[in-house]
């Protein structure tokens, strides 16, 4: 039996905001490189699509949702797809990201869903934007690291801090809910937002290999 190894090819590399961003092609898929260390692929998508569609289904009419982390697109695509969101702000702080996705290979992944009118992306880091506007959301939808203990560069992780937490409860409205993904399970995570919201559900999504991703749903 011959085994055939993976066609990989580099397509871009760039310094972006937060050190070396590279995009890759791995034979049909892409993949997204942080500093040497794996982010995304276009492998699957269901816990990302997931994070959007059971956050919309939480709340009623057609949402206000904001989506932190472009990542490729999968999230995105999902709230367009979703009858119950209306209006949808995207916030990436790597203008590469929102290039790769806007005009370059991402953006048949997804189906050039930037160009959708429902669709404003904001280029800034999510915690730094929290922190200074006065928006207000039904749904705030976060995946912009690996999870609350392996955070992409060390100022995320006051985002899940309990500051980050009271942060993020004054963002939403009444009865909104925070959906937050991980690639990994955290027991401390979820005692803080426990601590905070007064519904949370840990949802776990099983993947091909590894532990399940995990995706919180808290209710304001």
């Amino acid at each position: 039996m011959t085994i055939v190894a993976p066609v990989s090819e580099v397509l871009e590399r760039v310094r972006g905001v937060c050190g070396e961003l590279v995009l890759r092609r791995v034979d049909a898929d892409f993949e997204v490189i942080a500093n040497g260390v794996f982010l995304m692929d276009t492998r699957n998508g269901e816990s990302e699509r997931l994070l959007v569609s059971v956050a919309a289904d939480s709340v009623p009419g057609r949402a206000r949702v904001l989506i932190g982390g472009l990542g490729v697109g999968f999230s995105l695509r999902a709230a367009l797809d979703h009858d119950g969101i209306g209006e949808i702000f995207v916030i990436e702080r790597e203008p590469a990201v929102v290039e790769w996705n806007r005009t370059g290979p991402l953006r048949d992944v997804h189906g050039d869903a930037l160009s959708d009118e429902r669709v404003t992306v904001v280029e800034a880091d999510l915690v730094s934007w929290l922190d200074s506007t006065d928006e207000r959301f039904d749904a705030l939808c976060l995946d912009i690291d690996n999870g609350p203990q392996w955070t992409v560069t060390d100022g995320n992780a006051a985002l899940y801090s309990a500051a980050g937490l009271d942060m993020l409860s004054a963002r939403l409205r009444p009865g909104g809910v925070l959906a937050v993904w991980s690639a990994e399970a955290s027991a401390a995570f979820t005692r803080r937002l426990r601590g905070r919201f007064s519904e949370v559900q840990v949802l776990e999504i099983p993947v091909p290999r590894g532990e399940p991703d995990v995706v919180w749903l808290a209710r304001r």
